[in-house]
């Protein structure tokens, strides 16, 4: 049970902290983020033990994230190409724990390559699953599909298309709140741990859906999405650092 909670910490469009030493670094590309409202308690159960829903006027929401992942490196290596670099899309929530640290909670992370997807399932107790997927962009306009391969449920899917619209000057402090998440709470060593990140503040755009066919949601345990999405966004993407992950309390794993 999750005892006191500070204080979440501000919503803020920058990274309030840089990360040093990067366990990983990768960039984030062609990211549609699509998302719709909840309430707290349909989503209380699913987060790890020591966070709650994060709520911004007193409600949640569950993000269908797909986009790029490109060169993935390990410490200050280089990126790889190809092992490094593929699609992904990601059922998440948001979470904030007992220290006040926003983060999101992933349900799900569909990836077209198999051998990252082992080694996020083992090495970091991620829901990593392998996919055949696809980004494909035309003019303004990019379509992101996925049909899962393994492990079940075998052939859960997506097809998501948007049209990317004009550049947001000045998002809402919502939009903040959506996309600007500088860590992941995540089950390790018997609790919930932190992973930081850091990533120059997000390019947004406006995004018309012209498509979203998927069970993902589904199958990561959420309610079908009765409704259409609250918010839909594109980004062209940043570079991201990340973090080693951090104990409840707050100190380095050894």
């Amino acid at each position: 049970m999750l005892g006191p909670v500070q204080q979440p910490t501000p919503i803020t469009p920058d990274a309030p902290t840089g990360i040093r030493a990067p366990l990983l670094t990768q960039q984030w590309l062609d990211l549609c983020f699509v998302h719709w409202a909840v309430a707290p308690d349909v989503v209380a159960g699913l987060l790890p033990g020591g966070t709650v829903p994060d709520t911004y006027d007193g409600v949640t929401y569950v993000g269908l994230v797909a986009f790029r992942m490109h060169r993935v490196g390990w410490l200050r290596l280089p990126g790889v190409p190809y092992l490094g670099s593929f699609p992904e899309t990601n059922v998440r929530l948001y979470s904030v724990d007992a220290h006040g640290r926003r983060g999101v909670v992933f349900r799900s992370m569909d990836a077209a390559r198999l051998i990252p997807v082992v080694m996020g399932r083992v090495g970091f107790r991620l829901p990593y699953l392998w996919s055949r997927m696809s980004v494909r962009a035309a003019g303004d306009t990019v379509t992101y599909t996925s049909s899962r391969r393994w492990p079940a449920p075998r052939g859960a899917y997506s097809r998501i298309t948007v049209r990317r619209g004009e550049r947001i000057e000045r998002p809402t402090e919502l939009e903040h709140f959506l996309t600007a998440r500088w860590g992941m709470h995540n089950s390790f060593f018997g609790g919930a741990s932190y992973l930081p990140n850091h990533h120059p503040r997000w390019p947004l755009y406006r995004a018309e859906l012209l498509g979203c066919e998927e069970n993902l949601l589904a199958a990561a345990g959420l309610p079908a999405p009765a409704d259409a999405p609250v918010s839909v966004l594109y980004s062209p993407g940043v570079p991201v650092r990340l973090g080693g992950p951090l104990r409840p309390a707050g100190i380095p794993t050894p």
